[in-house]
């Protein structure tokens, strides 16, 4: 289920039908003003027994939303990033003959 706030940015429902996930990767430059639109956007989600999440947070929007001790308010929704995948099976380590065993 799809929803569009007032500023054109589409709204998704989470897994969970009590969330709703709020792509927020399009913020270029946040400000104190995008902060409190998205506390808006919290306390209406709330207000109607939903919460936001934030996915696509750039660090600056992060540090800012930390910043002014919102972190609780305004939970982020962390995706994997590629150098935290696991490495793939099959690739083992190549040791050279003459390295002692292991103890």
């Amino acid at each position: 289920m799809n929803f569009t706030c007032l500023n054109g940015h589409n709204l998704r429902m989470g897994v969970r039908r009590s969330t709703i996930v709020h792509d927020v990767g399009a913020i270029s430059l946040p400000d104190a003003g995008t902060i409190d639109a998205l506390a808006r956007l919290q306390l209406g989600a709330l207000r109607h027994g939903f919460r936001l999440r934030l996915r696509g947070a750039s660090a600056e929007l992060l540090e800012l939303i930390a910043l002014l001790g919102l972190s609780d308010a305004l939970p982020v929704v962390l995706q994997r990033q590629p150098e935290d995948r696991e490495e793939r099976l099959g690739v083992e380590e190549v040791a050279e003959l003459d390295d002692p065993p292991l103890p």
